[in-house]
């Protein structure tokens, strides 16, 4: 395929990697092939892991001063950004991805919070004084109490399909930049534009061993990964389902787990805000085609105005042009698999037998004979306990629900497993700012929204543990030690 990233190798502690078996690549598009990677094999999945235990045990990188990482990592970045072209056709093509999509929302987007994140590591303190307490003073028992922050060790990062690109910049710069050795585990289904991080490792001069890049067709090697007892560290995003696992798996070792999950959020409109409910529903499901564990599915809108705004949504969504995710004028394109378009029918059809209803529309696009496609969905939900209220469905399908007050709205948000963001509406500021308050969501988002390596985001309940980006976000690659120093007497 013309265009796309061309390495078909992997990369395990600076040195690229044949695999006897295969790992095919398909476009969710048109169900043609688009390549074939070399799995890593078992072998050399335990090299990386050996190979990063050393390298930060021997403190190659770790003890590298703080400036010349950031030097380093920011020409690994510009490597990544010279590959523009490469990347944006092979996210399209493994991904089904909207060129726009993945050139804006991925690439760029990733490379700003990766720079971003070098940029806030250098203004945090990693060595400060902690208070002492009076009386060790006095006595002179203790001169100094310092806590200081050090690196986890060998960090594991899982990402998801949905955001191969900017979910592997927004873990494995900040573990770098604070020391660590990483191992990137991309998903099966879109490994292709991930290699691009080992040919940035070379070209950087990242130290061997620091840095690997592995890939396979199932999930033995990531269960390697999650369960070997020379990783400090597991970093995953992906679905609740999984993170259950992989914290049963890391669980003997006591690794550190960091999860962003799966979610169920809700965009609430104030009666004043009603008007902005059309472009809501489209910002959930263009692009992305609903793939996103952010994504508001569960609209709420005060009772008096549902019908209004199902027609209004109902309108967007026949708006909305659904095909080749390469033709500019696309802006919805395929959901990932075969078994991801066939979750969507099942769980629409579960929404039906609960009493809730297709407003539009629900199946399979007409014309489209090839590819994963789903048509842009909206159901009419009675209540907040019909299957597509509950269950994250991960495709183009949003469910509307009508709420009595304030009141009712925030307990219909909260009404859920999940808790990982949600958006509010109004004119009156304050008014929609102290609802947000009030959800239990790792984020709330109040007439816009940020995307930065500034912000934190993470999940509530079952949408996982830990953050990724801001200040919190650095501090979850590293460990916190204290020193007490005193006088030998």
């Amino acid at each position: 395929m013309k265009g796309i990233i061309a390495e078909r190798r992997t990369y395990v502690a600076g040195k690229w990697v044949e695999g006897e078996q295969a790992l095919a690549v398909e476009n969710p598009a048109d169900e043609s092939h688009v390549a074939d990677v070399a799995a890593t094999p078992a072998s050399g999945i335990r090299r990386a892991v050996a190979e990063a235990r050393d390298s930060f045990d021997r403190g190659v990188w770790a003890d590298a001063p703080v400036p010349e990482r950031a030097r380093v990592l920011h020409a690994f970045l510009d490597h990544v950004a010279s590959r523009r072209g490469e990347l944006v056709a092979t996210m399209t093509a493994e991904a089904g991805q909207p060129a726009a999509f993945a050139e804006r929302a991925q690439l760029d987007g990733g490379l700003a919070v990766a720079r971003g994140a070098i940029d806030l590591y250098l203004t945090m303190p990693h060595e400060e004084a902690a208070p002492v307490p009076v009386d060790d003073l006095v006595r002179g028992r203790v001169a100094l109490s310092v806590r200081r922050h050090e690196p986890v060790g060998v960090v594991v990062a899982i990402t998801p399909y949905n955001g191969a690109i900017v979910m592997a910049l927004q873990k494995i710069v900040p573990a770098l930049m604070a020391g660590n050795s990483v191992i990137l585990r991309p998903s099966p289904l879109t490994p292709l534009s991930s290699l691009v991080f080992g040919t940035a490792a070379d070209a950087a001069g990242l130290p061997p061993g620091v840095l690997s890049v592995v890939a396979e067709p199932g999930a033995a090697g990531a269960e390697t990964l999650t369960s070997h007892p020379a990783v400090d560290m597991v970093s995953f995003t992906g679905s609740t389902e999984v993170g259950r696992r992989i914290l049963a798996q890391a669980a003997p070792t006591v690794k550190r787990v960091a999860l962003e999950l799966g979610g169920k959020s809700a965009q609430i409109y104030l009666p004043d805000a009603v008007a902005k409910a059309a472009a809501g529903a489209v910002a959930v499901v263009a692009a992305t085609a609903g793939q996103a564990c952010v994504a508001a599915t569960r609209m709420l809108v005060p009772e008096d105005h549902k019908e209004e705004v199902l027609d209004a949504v109902g309108r967007a969504y026949a708006r909305l042009v659904v095909g080749d995710p390469s033709d500019p004028a696309t802006t919805m394109g395929p959901v990932i698999s075969a078994a991801q378009r066939d979750r969507c029918e099942r769980i629409v059809a579960r929404a039906v037998e609960a009493g809730g209803t297709v407003v539009r529309g629900g199946g399979r696009p007409s014309g489209l004979t090839r590819g994963y496609y789903v048509e842009p969905t909206v159901l009419d939900l009675p209540d907040n306990a019909n299957p597509a209220a509950q269950e994250e469905i991960f495709g183009p399908v949003i469910a509307v629900l009508g709420y009595r007050d304030a009141d009712d709205a925030v307990r219909i948000a909260n009404d859920t497993s999940y808790g990982l963001s949600g958006q509010v509406y109004g004119a009156d500021t304050a008014a929609a700012t102290a609802l947000a308050r009030r959800l239990r969501t790792g984020a709330v988002n109040v007439n816009t929204a940020v995307f930065s390596a500034y912000a934190p985001g993470g999940g509530y309940k079952q949408s996982g543990l830990g953050r990724e980006r801001g200040p919190e976000g650095i501090r979850a690659f590293q460990e916190v030690k204290h020193l007490a120093i005193g006088e030998l007497r």
